[in-house]
Order: structure tokens, then C-alpha cells, then sequence
């Protein structure tokens, strides 16, 4: 028994180690040594903007502004938005734009995915751009995201977004993405991105897939890419803003929703397959997405094995000592409101690591499903 507390004990201490902090260091290392370079140029291809909505009355009118100043040649250039059966004045807002250009496709209410589906089948454009409503594009970031379309192997360009929360608040989802980009721009720089983000990227039309409308493009496209001998890179050029919800409580709202679905694609979205995906990338999903989506569950094995093991050795006690401090001052946060600054970092993780395993609940529960509501602040998932 004790033999098998310990074999628990050490793989769930080395997994999340290697996920959380051992990875990022590997990446870094390995891109600095064996970059894999994208050709990127200056090009213009035929591009179809594609806009997912649903009930978007209060973002939608701004997002089109936006997308109508962008700078690029208006010829190679469509916009649509394709809504999913819209109930609030989505629908008659957009219809003021149809003299601009901007055509609207009404969707059987189906999910995000089953939205952009549609659309891109009803669309020309040699690349098929995404953007979530409430985001706003630099004025050339469509020029930028395009660029690595040059280099044939590139299916898949995700741009940059920088989050602000003008209202303050408690959320650190800020600092948690600026983690992200600069983890994604190593992956990049070395083979290809785990994630991407639904507010600023770009398919190469030939290498659009239809999936399972749950999946959702952010996690199952990069690697549906590389399993299609294509490459999904960063291009943090692409530059977009968004805003991000005002506290930590409505960002676990979404992360749950999330994760949810992380879990659907990990369990039947075939993610894995090392012939396909060569080792280099193989290893970057192992890293960033199998061993951070089962964090949740690492952390309850180790918490509960270095309990059952403190009176075995001063390893195990430490390890306890430390995950009842972290745990204590992530209450003391929650507690406080997020009053100190330091510790919001703490709540932060606690409420993503607890968002993980109750994802999990819900999913082996009741599934997820394909439709998706706007969260809490302006964000959507």
C-alpha cells in the first residue's frame, strides 16, 4: 500500500512539475536551438472575414466599424456574419451594413461551430478569417495575420489579443494570458501552437475542417492541422483587444464551460496519434494540454498521498506544508475579496485547478453541449 501511495505521490508531483514549469522551460530551450522558421511575405489573398454571433445587439454595430476600417484592399476583402438565430437586434443591426458590403446568414440556432460551418461553405476567400464580436482588431492585423500564409506548410495563423479590464477587479486572467502568448510564440517558433483563441485567426481554406460542433476551433484546430500535414503558428503582429471579465468569479464560470470541452476532445476528439503528429509535437500536446487539463485531478492524488505519506519522510510533509500554505492564502484571497495583490495570482490558480475537476464532473455527467451564451462581462466562449 504504502509502495503504491508513493508511486502516485511521485508521478503526480513530476507531472504537474513538468506541465507547470518544467515544459515551459524545455520549449524555450529547444525553439532557441532548433527553430523551424515560417516564410512569411508580403501577400494578399482573398480574404472572408466570418463574424460568429449570437444576441451581439450591444458589440456587433462596433465590431463592424471595425472590420470596415481594417486595412485591407476592399476587393479581397468579405464580411459576413453568421448568427446563431439571434433573438435580441442582431439581425436588424447588421442589416444596415448590407450596403457596406457586409452580408448577414441567419443560422438554425446550432452552436458556434455549426455557424461558422455554414458560413465558410457560403464564402470565397482563399483565407477564412474568425472573429469574436466583441473584439477589435488593429487597423492591420488582418494585413499581418495573412503573412505566413506565404509558407505552403501554414494552415493556421492565430494572432495576438491583449486583454483589459478598464473596471478593475479581481481577475489575473490578464497575466495568465500573457503566460499563454509567450508559451505560444515557443511552440510556434518550434513546430506548431497547442491552443489558439476565438478572437483574432485565420484557416487556410483548403485546410478547413468541419468537426463536431462542441469541439469548438480553439483546441481542436491546431492540432487537426498538424495531423493534417499542415503547421498552426502565432503572429503576434495580428493584434487584437478584448475585454476580459471583471472578476475571478466569472472567469471560473467560463473556464468550467471550457474545460468542458477540453475534456470532450481528450476523451473522443482523437487528439493523439505520434505517427501523425511526430514526436516535437506530440510532446508539446502531452505538455501543454493533456497534463494542464488533468491538473485538477493531479492536485487532489498529491494532496491526499502526501497526507496518507507525512509521517514517512520529510519529502512528503513538505509537500503537504506547501500545498496547505498555497491553499490557505488562496482562501485568505477569497476571503478578502481579492484584496491583496500578491495572492490574487493564488485564487486565481485554486479557481482554474478546482474549474478543471468540476468540468470533468459535468462532462462524465451530462455532456456538453454544442450552444454556447455569452459570460459574465463581454466575453464569450
Amino acid at each position: 500500500m504504502i509502495l503504491l501511495l508513493q508511486i502516485l505521490f511521485w508521478a503526480s508531483l513530476a507531472a504537474l512539475v513538468w506541465t507547470h514549469l518544467g515544459y515551459p522551460l524545455f520549449v524555450a530551450a529547444w525553439s532557441r536551438l532548433r527553430p523551424w522558421p515560417v516564410s512569411k511575405a508580403d501577400v494578399l489573398p482573398a480574404v472572408s472575414l466570418i463574424i460568429p454571433a449570437y444576441n451581439e445587439q450591444d458589440v456587433i454595430e462596433a465590431k463592424l466599424e471595425n472590420a470596415l476600417e481594417l486595412d485591407y484592399p476592399r476587393d479581397r476583402l468579405e464580411i459576413l456574419v453568421t448568427s446563431d438565430a439571434s433573438t435580441d437586434a442582431t439581425h436588424e443591426i447588421v442589416r444596415r451594413y448590407a450596403d457596406r458590403g457586409v452580408r448577414l446568414l441567419v443560422c438554425d440556432r446550432g452552436g458556434k461551430v455549426a455557424a461558422q460551418d455554414r458560413a465558410v461553405r457560403e464564402t470565397t476567400g482563399e483565407v477564412v478569417a474568425f472573429g469574436d464580436a466583441n473584439v477589435r482588431w488593429d487597423a492591420d492585423a488582418l494585413l499581418e495575420i495573412v503573412k505566413p500564409f506565404a509558407d505552403p506548410r501554414v494552415g493556421m495563423v492565430c494572432g495576438y489579443v491583449r486583454l483589459v479590464n478598464p473596471e478593475g477587479g479581481t481577475n489575473q486572467e490578464g497575466l495568465y494570458w500573457r503566460y499563454e502568448m509567450w508559451l505560444r510564440e515557443r511552440e510556434s517558433r518550434l513546430h506548431s501552437i497547442t491552443g489558439s483563441n476565438g478572437a483574432i485567426y485565420a484557416v487556410r481554406r483548403e485546410a478547413y475542417r468541419e468537426v463536431d460542433p462542441r469541439f469548438g476551433h480553439d483546441m481542436s484546430f491546431p492540432y487537426l492541422m498538424v495531423q493534417n500535414g499542415y503547421r498552426a503558428v502565432y503572429e503576434p503582429d495580428a493584434r487584437g483587444v478584448e475585454s476580459m471579465t471583471t472578476d475571478i468569479e466569472d472567469e471560473f464560470r467560463r473556464k468550467v464551460r471550457m474545460f468542458e470541452h477540453a475534456w470532450l476532445m481528450l476523451f473522443r476528439g482523437h487528439m493523439f496519434g505520434l505517427r501523425r503528429l511526430g514526436l516535437t509535437y506530440w510532446i508539446e500536446l502531452v505538455s501543454h494540454r493533456l497534463l494542464r487539463y488533468w491538473s485538477g485531478p493531479l492536485h487532489i492524488v498529491l494532496l491526499v498521498t502526501s497526507a496518507l505519506l507525512a509521517t514517512h519522510g520529510w519529502i512528503y510533509a513538505a509537500v503537504l506544508a506547501a500545498q496547505l500554505a498555497g491553499l490557505a492564502m488562496a482562501v485568505l484571497s477569497i476571503a478578502t475579496g481579492g484584496r491583496f495583490r500578491p495572492l490574487r495570482v493564488l485564487h486565481y490558480y485554486l479557481l482554474v485547478t478546482l474549474a478543471t475537476v468540476i468540468a470533468l464532473t459535468g462532462y462524465l455527467r451530462r455532456g456538453v453541449p454544442a450552444t454556447w451564451d455569452k459570460a459574465a462581462g463581454s466575453r464569450i466562449t
